[in-house]
């Protein structure tokens, strides 16, 4: 039998000796690491589908939904996301030692900072094995170690990218330890992880809201992230119908299972009438059941009359809520009050209620006129994320690079006292 919190903690003393070499290395070290490993995956890539066939065929065996089944496949285009992510984080600027805001004060001296790795980064995942080699990625660039503890559905998945990634580690010279896939399923392994303080500097969790919850408050060490991806598309009087159909329908249908998903579509009440028959029969052709208020219940007879809940679920789901607004106002207010801070948009055509909107919705990302399924780092030009922060302090919204670092003040002087 394993002694889990022994193993955790031997993971955790090797990560933080490989974090002092990883933070240390340049930046050339870093990006033939992370191009080797691009090359190990693609080179592997039918060895890889064929691991994750086995976590398919396992999690239909164990009931997972089509939402998590989705999540959990690495079809070829996945596969070569993956790829290109590696790829584009190795040509991103290295943040790492960077010095801003030098300044020279009045005694002489030169004040600025310094951007510094955080230093052992425990990442904790369900389904997704995309999120090893995206977590990998940016945490060796940004000279971060890293202990990555992946769902038990996705095992098979997660240990062939660890070989791969081993090999990139191993052709750059680059300790073994700076990336380390925990071996083991048993869900101890997470309360060991997320309470080693002197080992682990930052937790991001990544999966469900149960999952999420139960490590914000079981940690002990800080942690970054999201709860729910309670995602709003707000319609207003004056949008162009043709974009907002375009708009509503990518944010809902191109995938479900996802936290930038389109959870609530607001309508004004002026493009309501007009606009909501038109959305209801493409939303039927791809089985999205609707929930309404009683104003879209009588413009669409297939709507289901929405609770209270549903204006604070994360359906994950083809389910959608939608509300008829008198207008801005009312939708800000409604954003503001159900939102889980995650992604919102607004489709319009006066730039003067964008720019309100813009100003006012206090989530992570607000956009205009684009589908809330941007809200993702590699759509960002981050290369690939993390995760999505919904909190205020240090990160917000997909954390890249930037996110995985901190600032830490240096001075230089010549000699110089203070009198």
């Amino acid at each position: 039998m394993m002694d889990i919190e022994q193993y955790m903690r031997q993971l955790g003393q090797q990560a933080r000796v490989a974090g002092r070499e990883t933070g240390k290395a340049d930046s050339g070290r870093k990006n033939q690491a992370l191009l080797a490993i691009a090359e190990a995956i693609a080179a592997d890539s039918a060895s890889l589908a064929a691991e994750n066939t086995k976590d398919l065929h396992a999690g239909r065996e164990n009931g997972l939904d089509a939402a998590a089944l989705d999540r959990l496949e690495l079809t070829p285009g996945r596969i070569a996301a993956m790829v290109a992510g590696l790829e584009q984080v190795a040509a991103l600027p290295d943040p790492v030692g960077e010095i801003s805001n030098l300044s020279y004060r009045p005694s002489g001296i030169q004040v600025g900072q310094m951007r510094v790795p955080l230093g052992v980064i425990g990442i904790i995942y369900e389904s997704r094995p995309n999120v090893t080699v995206d977590a990998a990625a940016l945490c060796l660039k940004s000279g971060n170690a890293c202990i990555l503890r992946g769902g038990s559905e996705s095992i098979h998945s997660n240990r062939a990218i660890a070989a791969c990634i081993a090999r990139g580690l191993d052709k750059a010279g680059l300790p073994a330890h700076a990336v380390q896939v925990v071996e083991t399923t048993d869900r101890a392994a997470v309360g060991a992880l997320i309470t080693m303080k002197e080992f682990v500097d930052v937790i991001v969790p990544r999966g469900g809201k149960s999952l999420i919850e139960r490590i914000s408050h079981e940690a002990t060490i800080p942690v970054i992230k999201h709860l729910d991806g309670i995602c709003h598309v707000y319609i207003d009087g004056q949008a162009d119908p043709d974009k907002a159909v375009a708009i509503a329908m990518n944010a809902k249908t191109h995938r479900y299972g996802v936290c930038n998903a389109m959870e609530t579509l607001l309508v004004a009440e002026s493009m309501a009438g007009t606009l909501l028959p038109v959305l209801a029969a493409q939303f039927a052709e791809k089985g999205v059941e609707l929930r309404g208020c009683l104003k879209t219940c009588s413009l669409v007879k297939n709507a289901l009359r929405a609770t209270e809940e549903d204006w604070r679920t994360e359906y994950l789901a083809p389910i959608l809520s939608i509300k008829i607004v008198a207008g801005i106002d009312e939708a800000i207010a409604h954003i503001n009050k159900y939102s889980s801070a995650h992604t919102e948009s607004i489709v319009t055509e006066d730039y003067t209620l964008a720019r309100r909107f813009l100003r006012e919705v206090d989530s992570s990302s607000v956009m205009v006129n684009a589908s809330t399924r941007f809200a993702d780092g590699f759509e960002y030009g981050l290369g690939a994320e993390i995760g999505i922060s919904t909190d205020k302090l240090h990160a917000r919204g997909p954390v890249g690079l930037l996110g995985l670092t901190s600032l830490k003040y240096i001075v230089l002087g010549d000699g110089h006292i203070r009198q």
